[in-house]
């Protein structure tokens, strides 16, 4: 046993001092990257283009208008993109995170990284994330290399739970780097989603895996995202910059897990109106609240969340009684499963939740889509 032991030991030994030797071979030189400002590449996702900076998504006259919470969360960069098309061998990146947030719930990528995707055989694929550096505001990575060179369209995803101050693309020297040539998504009739934390993308491992940005991909089509993080609590300002899409496809309510059964039944409706008096063929959606996992465990939450659902439903029969006719619903039942294997938490979506969460809504969504035509 022990001659084998031995034997075993140098030949691992002389593999390392083999894999050492080939390591000593000439290394290929690292090639120029050359950066260009992300700015003068479109960026979707926004109601309005006059926001504040950027990759933010409130507008600006929103400041001391909005609540405190509100403006900040919309200073976060969550459901927007930037679009550009590259034959680079390498794609890296350089931003820089507005407020360098960390939460105990979500991985850094997911709060304050990026995401790329291309487009590979008609779909959109992921390429590579960009991880944040945690120490420091700004990072700058390589998120994918090797590549054959081939002109490809790309998407990059921006942070969720942060705002991203500036962004810069790395390509290798010599590379095209241009605008895209293709409208993809679909920007045209944009979808519009009102929500909460979960909405907003809490807790995707990364920003590509937000709910809404799964709905944008399977649809090919924009979908912006108005989640704010424990703060849908229907805000008129909100509905007012809905309202403001110049030709929307489809409209989105999905505040229930924030707003209190009270506050649906006191403002529900007024919010609706500023949407609909604005786009009165728009179909809009309904959502319930999220049956979560531990109202099995816990009655106070399971009847809030009922009380919320209960309020919810009679909002949308009420419409229906006074005329409304383009506008649709959708239960909490069997929304993110039943086995309690889809939150990160008692109430924020794992990946697993969105897209469990996506399987349940889209049916609803390309119905409403397909019946207005949009």
């Amino acid at each position: 046993m022990r001659k084998i032991i031995v034997l075993a030991l140098t030949a691992l030994f002389s593999t390392t001092l083999f894999a050492q030797k080939a390591d000593d071979r000439e290394v290929p030189v690292a090639p120029e990257i050359v950066w260009t400002n992300a700015d003068v590449f479109p960026v979707f996702g926004k109601c309005v283009e006059n926001t504040s900076a950027r990759y933010e998504r409130l507008p600006a006259e929103y400041k001391g208008v909005s609540r405190d919470a509100v403006w900040y969360l919309g200073r976060n960069s969550a459901g927007l993109y930037v679009r550009f098309r590259s034959d680079s061998p390498s794609i890296h990146v350089r931003w820089t995170s507005t407020f360098k947030n960390l939460m105990n719930h979500q991985t850094p990528t997911g709060t304050r990284g990026l995401d790329l995707y291309t487009i590979v055989d008609g779909k959109w694929r992921f390429v590579g994330s960009g991880r944040p550096d945690v120490n420091n505001a700004t990072t700058t990575q390589r998120i994918i290399g090797n590549m054959d060179g081939q002109m490809r369209e790309y998407m990059l995803y921006l942070s969720l739970y942060d705002g991203v101050s500036s962004l810069e693309i790395g390509t290798e020297a010599g590379a095209v780097l241009d605008q895209p040539k293709v409208d993809r998504p679909n920007h045209k009739r944009p979808i519009v989603a009102y929500g909460t934390s979960i909405l907003q993308g809490g807790c995707a491992n990364r920003p590509g895996m937000t709910h809404t940005a799964i709905i944008s991909r399977k649809l090919d089509r924009e979908v912006i995202n108005l989640g704010f993080s424990g703060n849908a609590l229907l805000d008129m300002e909100i509905a007012q910059l809905m309202a403001r899409v110049e030709d929307p496809a489809l409209y989105i309510m999905d505040y229930a897990p924030n707003a209190w059964d009270y506050l649906i039944r006191e403002q529900g409706e007024a919010f609706f109106r500023i949407v609909r008096d604005a786009h009165p063929d728009v179909p809009v959606i309904f959502i319930e609240d999220v049956i979560f996992p531990h109202t099995i465990f816990d009655p106070v939450i399971l009847q809030e969340v009922v009380k919320k659902n209960v309020a919810q439903r009679e909002l949308f029969e009420k419409l229906k009684k006074k005329g409304e006719k383009n506008i649709y619903y959708i239960k909490a039942e069997g929304m993110i499963g039943d086995d309690g294997e889809a939150t990160v938490d008692e109430y924020h979506f794992t990946d697993l939740g969105m897209m469990r969460y996506v399987d349940h809504v889209l049916p609803t969504i390309k119905k409403a889509l397909r019946r207005s035509g949009k």
